[in-house]
Order: C-alpha cells, then structure tokens, then sequence
C-alpha cells in the first residue's frame, strides 16, 4: 500500500463493512417495501461507479469524481427532496445509489485516495493488494 494512504483495518474496518452490510440490506429492504421497479434497480446499481471515468484524465480528478459519488449525503439530499415533493422517481434513485455505496462499502471498496485508484480508505484493493 502506498505510504501516502493509510487505511482503516483490524475491528473498525469490520465495523465499516458491517455498517456497510446494514445500510445495502435497509434500501433492498426499502425499494421493496416501496415497490419500486426492480428494472430501475438493476440498471442504476452500477451507475455510481460512472465516476472511474475521470481516471481517464488522472488519479486526482478520477478519486474526487469517484469519491464525489461514493459519498452519502447526496443521495440523501435527493431522496430528501424526492420524498419532500412526492417524486417516486427521485427517491427510488437515491434508494439504488444508497445501495450501491452500502454494497461497495459491505465488500471492502473504500473512497479513494488520490495516489492511485486501488487505495482506499478501507484499504488497497485489487491483485497487487
């Protein structure tokens, strides 16, 4: 791992995970409950990880893209305001992209630093890890 990257192991790092576990297992839970489309689900689940796209410029601005997308309180704020205002739409979408983070977090993908796209917060990952 690489020394500018320091990564959360041992008891917290498993308590991030199982924090992670939770928060996928509440919106499957909750889309379900609300009975939204399991197509939408299917597509949005992976949209998150459009933000590697700015790995194509460098590994600054592809860690803030990722990381921009990887973080809670957007999704929060739209299914705030899709709740707010009664928009199924917004708020089936917050509930996927709050998944998707719960899920990559449940499976040890972290926010990334901006040394290189495989060191995360919850450490290298990858092959070389």
């Amino acid at each position: 791992m690489n020394s500018e990257a320091p990564a959360v192991t041992g008891h917290p790092r498993m308590i991030l995970q199982f924090e992670g576990f939770a928060l996928f297992a509440l919106c499957i839970f909750a889309y379900a409950k609300l009975g939204y489309s399991w197509w939408l689900f299917g597509a949005l689940i992976l949209a998150p990880d459009l933000g590697m796209i700015g790995y194509l410029r460098n590994a600054k601005t592809g860690a803030q893209l990722y990381n921009a997308l990887h973080l809670t309180a957007l999704p929060i704020a739209v299914g705030a305001w899709g709740y707010s205002w009664s928009e199924p739409l917004a708020l089936s979408v917050a509930i996927v992209w709050l998944a998707h983070i719960g899920m990559d977090r449940m499976l040890g993908y972290g926010l990334k630093y901006e040394t290189d796209f495989a060191d995360t917060h919850l450490g290298r990952i990858g092959k070389a890890s």
